[in-house]
């Protein structure tokens, strides 16, 4: 059997500056705040002598390959990216960056942000510009029906509310 795996795809490449942001703040945190810290632990770890039983060494150095793997994964990242700065000219419909609060058939409002594939987060509500419910929503105007494809079926939004100023509430 083969251990080869297709090179995953990355998905879209727009990012809010708000995630860029953040995506930013974390790559100078691991590499100007806790990866000096970590080596100086393993510094210190190592100044203890054998390393094959040293727990603190062989974490500290399991450590520093995950921080140098999601700096290095965050600096490519970032180059390719492209910030989304500017609002649509048509704000009246659905495209990144909005904030969007739709109904369903039994009237639960839900309220979801479209960001990039590098920003979703469930807690404040962001979803994928790739996710299936994104996907249905894009070029939506208020009152549209939207059908998003579910693994166990069809599910019926309407668009409720569009805002590319600030959050929506349910």
């Amino acid at each position: 059997m083969s251990r080869y795996r297709p090179p995953r795809r990355h998905g879209s490449p727009y990012i809010t500056p708000e995630g860029e942001a953040r995506m930013r703040a974390e790559l100078h945190e691991l590499w100007k705040v806790e990866r000096p810290r970590v080596t100086q632990e393993v510094s210190d770890a190592a100044k203890q002598g054998d390393r094959s039983e040293n727990a603190e060494y062989i974490y500290g150095k399991k450590r520093l390959r995950q921080i140098d793997s999601r700096v290095r994964f965050l600096t490519k990242r970032l180059e390719k990216l492209q910030v989304v700065h500017a609002r649509p000219d048509d704000q009246s419909r659905v495209f990144f960056g909005a904030w969007v609060r739709v109904v369903d058939e039994d009237e639960s409002p839900r309220v979801f942000r479209i960001v990039g594939t590098d920003e979703f987060d469930v807690d404040p509500r962001y979803i994928s510009v790739d996710s299936p419910m994104a996907r249905a929503l894009l070029k939506k105007q208020v009152d549209d029906e939207v059908i998003v494809r579910l693994p166990d079926g069809e599910a019926v939004y309407y668009v409720d509310q569009i805002s590319y100023d600030e959050a929506l509430v349910l």
